[in-house]
């Protein structure tokens, strides 16, 4: 079978990712949660979040599993790593100044990645101004790119490209008010050749509608669907609408 990147680079599909935070489901809404998955398949499963006090071992083994989707780590630091998972998007925050989180913690997890065998994926991260204050904001001590700034969204996009990396992330932060602004997200696609993902304040299917149009290859939902569960089938449907 195909990496899950090399089938992210076919970019004639749209796709969908559910972001489960540990912290968010305990094991009856985790099962509920499994039983919906089982029923409209998302392309893939991310775990992880800005700071957690729940085992993630304990949530991807579960999804593992009770699914037949593939499980990444989404980390929110350089704790939050297993060897368990199918593989990881190794998020590069160049939207901030903070080596951190540009290098520093990718360094502490390189040995266990290494060791863990698993996909790797380095991943280019942008915070993007949403209108409220996040917790990656807080927890990276970085700020987003202002609203408006597209001049600097679109350049930074493009220095991640021609540093090597194999995707760039578009992220407006969790219970974002409002998704990446649309704009943005055409510019920069009119320049990148990469996968684009985004991520952040998309609460329903038009949302997401809107955001796949304006340029996005994979959206990823969390905040929404630990809310209403049931609204994983609306975007299931969506992206088999654009598939066809």
């Amino acid at each position: 079978m195909n990496s899950f990147y090399e089938q992210l680079r076919d970019r004639s599909r749209k796709r969908f990712a559910l972001l489960v935070d540990p912290d968010k489901y305990d094991n009856d809404s985790l099962d509920h949660l499994i039983g919906l998955i089982n029923v409209c398949s998302p392309d893939l499963l991310l775990v992880g979040g800005s700071i957690l006090f729940n085992p993630i071992e304990i949530t991807i083994t579960a999804l593992k599993l009770g699914t037949h989707i593939p499980v990444f780590l989404f980390p929110g630091s350089a704790m939050q790593l297993s060897d368990q998972a199918d593989g990881i998007f190794f998020l590069s925050l160049i939207s901030g100044r903070n080596p951190d989180f540009l290098i520093g913690n990718h360094v502490l997890a390189a040995p266990h990645l290494d060791r863990a065998g698993i996909e790797v994926i380095p991943t280019g991260y942008m915070l993007m101004e949403n209108g409220r204050s996040t917790s990656v904001e807080y927890m990276s001590n970085t700020k987003p790119i202002p609203l408006g700034k597209t001049d600097i969204a679109v350049a930074t996009a493009m220095a991640g490209e021609m540093l090597g990396l194999k995707c760039i992330y578009l992220e407006a932060g969790s219970g974002a008010t409002h998704t990446v602004d649309l704009g943005m997200i055409g510019a920069i696609r009119s320049k990148l050749s990469l996968p684009m993902i985004v991520g952040g304040g998309i609460s329903t299917a038009k949302l997401a509608g809107e955001i796949y149009a304006a340029g996005a290859d994979m959206i990823v939902v969390g905040t929404a669907i630990e809310k209403k569960p049931a609204l994983i089938r609306d975007f299931c449907t969506l992206r088999d609408k654009l598939n066809q």
